[in-house]
């Protein structure tokens, strides 16, 4: 688990930072430690000489070397700290004449303290080493002179350090094992941690894998309510987009394969008839069905066409100022015919007049007769399709209702989307409508649409006036329309 990656990175930078920090932590409290126990048995041990001091104070005058020594020797029969600290009485020579302990003392040990109390003008010195027996003592020195500053003698205080240091050896195994103990608490629930992260992400890569091989299907075990658990409802939901996506491919593959393949089998049909000899009037029947297939394919193959151009953003539009009322007459004309063929009543409801629009001619009544003839697609016979337009505010608004099937409500979002077909059952390709959305978008305008299941479909179409379009430019998302209105602009001002 910790070999590579996240777990490796993790050891190394957490764990061993935290690791350092104690380190440091430890050894500077026990370098605290052992420096205030340290100074309280000095500080104890300076108490006590001043309290020697005290005492000779008060014991009389001493300017004699054997004064001195009696008042020494009276104040350490009494000393009532005999076991915890050695007091040591030195005559002006440096030799020790009595001790606390009542034992002779050894006469090879050396005592820097005595000799830094020699040579410091207040007369004091600390030591702190091992005696000869290898035992670790302190020891503290203070020089008694005359009031002439003649030497007396000296009294030196001698404490094991025995005792402190295995109290300082308690407190740093002490501070030891609380780092190991937080160090083992820190793995162990950094090691959960980083499972709990790892096992979702290993998962995460597993199923990343899967939808890359076309395993749309595969989802991942929501773990808990947090950021992982987002990514993984993000990879879920992008599965069941990929997955949809897939299928609308799929159903739009099959759909266009159909598509085609009608009419071209009606074709070979009838040039396989022609071919044979017939009579005038079936000649006649043939050639107006393979004219009239034939246009059905090129459409088909013009719209497919259009749609790659829009997708990979190489449709050019061939500018211009235009009536879209002509436009839109002529497209209801288009299809007059068959709608009466069809058993369905087609209402134009003329306007007079239109504000011009910018635009595109051929684009423009493309989307027009899109939208009508998927009006008429799924408009049942004896149903009615309804087509108006108006001003609205700067905008032209083309309205084209019929009395259909109309789409269901789950379907409705997603009808203007590539390759999604709300009822597979009636003809077409799946991308009309997305084609359609996109050229109106591309115009400035927009492509709405209402529907009711059972009640039929109307389909707004905005566009803005040339006026609304001039006074925001940004309305439209192509250059060469932008382009047009400043070159016409710039000619006007010329």
């Amino acid at each position: 688990m910790f070999a590579k990656g996240v777990s490796r990175r993790w050891m190394v930078n957490t764990i061993g930072v935290v690791f350092l920090i104690l380190t440091i932590s430890i050894t500077t409290l026990s370098i605290m430690v052992q420096s205030s126990l340290y100074n309280g048995i000095e500080q104890a041990l300076a108490g006590r000489a001043d309290e020697l001091l005290n005492w000779l104070s008060t014991g009389g005058q001493y300017n004699s070397s054997s004064e001195f020594m009696g008042i020494v020797r009276g104040y350490i029969e009494v000393f009532p700290d005999k076991n915890q600290m050695e007091i040591m009485a030195l005559d002006r020579n440096g030799q020790v004449f009595i001790t606390s302990t009542g034992f002779v003392p050894d006469q090879d040990q050396e005592m820097p303290d005595y000799e830094e109390a020699l040579q410091n003008p207040v007369g004091d010195g600390k030591w702190v080493g091992k005696l000869n027996t290898g035992e670790k003592a302190m020891a503290i020195t203070r020089v008694i002179r005359d009031n002439n500053g003649g030497l007396l003698g000296s009294v030196r205080y001698l404490v094991s350090m025995e005792m402190a240091d295995q109290q300082i050896s308690l407190v740093i195994l002490i501070l030891i094992a609380a780092g190991i103990f937080i160090m083992l608490l820190l793995t162990l629930s950094g090691a959960y941690f980083i499972r709990s992260i790892l096992v979702p992400v290993r998962q995460l890569s597993q199923s990343a894998r899967q939808i890359a091989q076309g395993d749309f299907a595969v989802r991942i075990d929501k773990p808990k309510d947090d950021e992982i658990g987002d990514l993984c409802d993000a990879i879920n939901d992008m599965a069941g987009e990929l997955g949809a996506a897939e299928q609308m491919k799929n159903d739009f593959i099959s759909s266009v394969s159909h598509e085609l393949r009608t009419p071209l089998t009606a074709i070979k049909g009838w040039a396989e008839t022609l071919q044979e000899g017939a009579d005038p009037d079936t000649a006649e029947k043939g050639m107006k069905v393979i004219i009239r297939e034939a246009e059905r394919l090129s459409g088909l193959v013009e719209e497919l066409l259009d749609f790659s151009r829009l997708q990979n953003g190489r449709m050019r539009l061939l500018v211009s100022k235009l009536d879209i009322l002509s436009e839109l007459d002529q497209a209801v004309y288009m299809f007059t015919d068959r709608a009466r063929t069809e058993q369905k009543q087609l209402n134009y409801e003329e306007t007079t007049v239109l504000p011009p629009v910018y635009g595109d001619v051929d684009r423009l009544r493309q989307v027009f007769v899109n939208i009508i003839d998927n009006a008429l697609k799924y408009t049942s016979p004896g149903g009615t399709i309804s087509v108006s337009s108006r001003e609205d505010s700067g905008w032209v608004r083309v309205v084209i209702s019929d009395t259909g099937c109309g789409i269901p409500a789950e379907h409705l979002p997603n009808v203007k989307k590539k390759f999604y077909k709300a009822n597979q059952l009636v003809r077409g390709s799946g991308i009309g409508l997305a084609v359609a959305d996109e050229i109106v978008r591309l115009h400035g305008g927009s492509l709405e649409i209402e529907s009711q299941e059972g009640v039929g479909t109307t389909v707004t179409i905005s566009l803005p006036t040339c006026s609304h379009l001039e006074a925001d430019p940004q309305l439209a998302q192509l250059p060469e329309i932008l382009k047009f209105i400043e070159e016409r602009n710039s000619n006007a001002h010329d």
